[in-house]
């Protein structure tokens, strides 16, 4: 079956605008998003924009569903691929601070700023992202629950998960704020602090 052209640069095009927004709003956020200024930044036009999304809410929404993509290619995929048991939650600390520490969006971790600008602001962007954020917690807490059921950790699941979970988000904010990398080196070794004094 022949391949429509207009369907293909059509997607082309929509990716290339999700890339520059997730850029974006990892940054200023998703309210720095608007269709004008992504079709004026990457040169399409307004119209055409607009006709892929509709909404500015449409938009933040698609750019919340795209960074949750990279986000699971660069970090929960990778995971996934390594055996249960403490050897995975290394990989995850490892592959989670990585994703921070490369700068896959500008601003660092994007579910980290746009959580911060829309915790307390109802509505279907906050539930995205809302969604999105609990979807990695629990992704955490199965992994550490996987380790426990081995018998490779004796700890309590649910808080070692929360520890785990706040120091990866307190290393990409320090990296962040204050630049450079010694966050993220600070954030390892507790890490591996933690593991291994749960180690059964």
């Amino acid at each position: 079956m022949p391949v429509d052209g207009r369907l293909v640069r059509g997607d082309a095009t929509r990716r290339t605008v999700l890339k520059r927004a997730a850029d974006v709003a990892s940054v200023e956020g998703l309210d720095g998003l608007s269709i004008g200024r992504l079709a004026a930044e990457l040169e399409l036009s307004k119209s055409g924009v607009f006709a892929l999304f509709g909404s500015k809410e449409e938009l933040q929404l698609a750019a919340v569903r795209f960074a949750g993509e990279v986000f699971a290619a660069s970090v929960v995929g990778p995971t996934s691929e390594v055996e249960p048991g403490i050897g995975r939650l290394r990989a995850l600390c490892e592959n989670w601070l990585d994703y921070s520490r490369r700068r896959i969006f500008p601003g660092g971790c994007f579910f980290f700023n746009v959580g911060a600008e829309f915790d307390a602001r109802p509505g279907k962007v906050h539930d995205a992202v809302a969604d999105a954020s609990r979807g990695f917690a629990a992704f955490i807490t199965g992994c550490v629950q996987e380790a426990k059921d081995l018998g490779e950790l004796q700890a309590d699941v649910s808080r070692l998960a929360f520890e785990l979970h706040a120091l990866g988000r307190a290393a990409n904010a320090d990296a962040v704020m204050f630049g450079g990398t010694e966050p993220y080196d600070v954030a390892r070794a507790c890490m591996l602090d933690l593991l291994t004094a749960a180690a059964a």
